[in-house]
Parts: C-alpha cells; structure tokens; sequence
C-alpha cells in the first residue's frame, strides 16, 4: 500500500526557488571574500571551505583547501625571496603586484562562486556564523607570520655576516 496522497499536487523541484531544507549556519562569502584584502586569499579559502564542508560539498570544500595550502605557500615564497634577496623597490612592486593578482584569481576562480550558491539555495536569509572567533585567529597568525618572518630574517642576516 502506498503512502502518497493521488489527490495532492504534483511535486517537483524548482531551480530559482530557495531549497526549503534548512540552512547550516555559515560565515558570510563575500565578508570572507573582503577580509582577505586584509588578511591574505588563504583566509577568505579557508572559511570557504568551512562553508563548503557545513553545506555538504566535500569536492567543492577539497577545492578551497588547495587554494588556502597554495597561498600559504605562495606567501612563504615570498618572504623567503624579500629576506634573501637585497632590497629592491622592484621587488616589492612584483611581490605587491602578484599578491593582489592571488587575491583577484582566487577570488574570480573560487570565492564568487559560493555567495552565488548560497544565495541560490537558501536565499539571502540563512543562519550566520560569528566573526569574533575567525578574526582573532586571522590577527594571530598574521602576527604570528611577521615573527616568523623577523626570525628567519635575523637567521639569514646573522649567516650573511658570519660568511
């Protein structure tokens, strides 16, 4: 015997119409996407990917991992060269020029994309996240990453002098 109703109206999913499922509580992607004019692409890449596992899109979520472990590196790269390398006002334009070329690829390749989908799944009220704990983290290791920087700077420069 079966449990569906003849008499009810049919049923079928709309793709312009908010999922009615509720919404996991999420961190705002386009806030994400502008503190990390702040707080470097690998910030924005990792609350995306937070997003991304909260809203069930393991694949997507693998994605955003990729660009936060990518611009990490890619930011350590470029610490290595500055303290390496002599000082060079070329070399702070390039270094300028391409950390805001990371932050204009990642966000135009990856981080557009989820304020779309969210949008489009729940709509434009769904449950957020609090900003407190991310920012204090961010503000850590952006602190954190200058003492490392000034270290291995004072490594380098100590190994310069004794050569």
């Amino acid at each position: 015997m079966t449990t569906e109703n003849p008499y009810a109206a049919p049923q079928a999913p709309v793709a312009d119409v908010p999922s009615l499922d509720p919404a996991p509580p999420l961190w705002n992607p386009n806030a994400a996407a502008s503190w990390s004019l702040l707080f470097t692409p690998t910030f924005g890449a990792i609350l995306h990917m937070k997003n991304w596992r909260a809203m069930g899109e393991p694949a997507k979520a693998a994605t955003s991992k990729k660009w936060a472990i990518g611009s990490l590196i890619f930011f350590f790269l470029i610490v290595i060269v500055a303290v390496a390398l002599p000082d060079s006002k070329a070399l702070d334009r390039i270094s300028r020029f391409a950390s805001l070329a990371l932050l204009l690829v990642w966000y135009f390749a990856s981080g557009k994309a989820q304020n779309g989908i969210v949008i489009a799944r729940f709509g434009k009220n769904y449950p957020r996240k609090g900003w407190l704990k991310p920012l204090l983290l961010a503000l850590l290791a952006v602190i954190g990453f200058f003492v490392a920087a000034v270290i291995v700077g004072t490594i380098i420069g100590f190994l310069k002098r004794v050569a």
